[in-house]
């Protein structure tokens, strides 16, 4: 009896063993894929390295505009997941300036401290710029007390920004002050070079040229898909921007994936005074290309 007594508690610790080993390597399998992930989604596409000319351009000055609603609510409800702007579609064209010598500022619908999506600063998707911002006690400091757009002054600027996420969908098409300043920096001395990203192209639909009509009526421009709007599941916000620019009279170009939200496409129209970016994975390549048309100009 005490030898197979033995024996059975041999087989248990042997088992035992097996199955902390096992369990050992798979916890070492997951480690491995999530210390991998990033690197898998760049790969694929997320927020792909520009390899383009760049440019300087000391004394001129740039605009970043952003969203202020906070909340992705689905409609008739006050509650939901925190969300606001995507943060590179902010810390890209913000560093891509400032680097470039221009003076940056950063504007959003309301004021004061605007939202950014918690989301966007996940370890699998945050961007070099991300991080970078994230130690930037002035970057942080304008995001704190950001100009209402209302009180923004276009006429200052070389470029216009306007940034994405969620909460774009929620209040830049619905805002008419935008929409103002959108048609005023169109006619400025200046001449502006105007963007947006992904939802950011939200805060151009409702701009209006002198004779009443939609500004970008005609025009080729992109924006975020509505096919990754439907894989990403989020169709409850109020307005997406691929339907919005075709409403607007757009000729709407697109680049696509096995899903979106690994494509990328960057179109300037034939005025070169638009230039606009399909997604998250744009604004790079978009901010670079205004700073490039600007310089040419000059």
């Amino acid at each position: 009896f005490i030898v197979t007594r033995i024996k059975n508690l041999l087989l248990i610790q042997m088992k035992n063993k097996k199955i902390l080993t096992t369990f050992a390597v798979l916890i070492s399998l997951v480690g491995v894929f999530l210390l991998s992930l990033p690197t898998i989604l760049h790969k694929s596409g997320l927020h792909p390295e520009y390899m383009g000319s760049s440019v300087n351009l000391p004394g001129k000055r740039a605009l970043v505009i952003t969203t202020s609603h906070a909340v992705l609510s689905k409609p008739g409800e006050a509650s939901g997941k925190p969300t606001g702007v995507f943060a590179s579609e902010m810390t890209h064209p913000y560093y891509t300036f400032l680097d470039g010598g221009m003076e940056v500022d950063i504007a959003s619908i309301q004021g004061g401290e605007l939202p950014i999506d918690p989301e966007s600063f996940f370890f699998m998707v945050k961007t070099p710029e991300d991080e970078r911002y994230l130690n930037d006690p002035i970057a942080q400091a304008k995001v704190k007390n950001s100009i209402p757009i209302e009180a923004v002054d276009v006429n200052q600027y070389d470029i216009i920004f306007i940034s994405g996420g969620w909460g774009a969908a929620y209040d830049l098409a619905q805002s008419p002050a935008l929409a103002i300043k959108v048609s005023e920096s169109y006619y400025s001395d200046k001449e502006p070079i105007i963007g947006g990203v992904c939802h950011g192209v939200l805060g151009l639909v409702n701009a209006r040229n002198n004779e009443g009509n939609l500004l970008i009526a005609g025009r080729r421009m992109t924006g975020v898909t509505d096919k990754q709007i439907s894989e990403l599941g989020i169709e409850f916000t109020p307005k997406h921007p691929e339907t919005e620019l075709r409403k607007a009279g757009v000729t709407f170009e697109s680049g696509t994936a096995f899903l979106d939200i690994f494509a990328t496409h960057v179109t300037v129209d034939d005025q070169q005074r638009f230039v606009t970016g399909q997604n998250q994975n744009s604004g790079l390549e978009m901010a670079h290309t205004m700073m490039g048309i600007l310089d040419k100009r000059n």
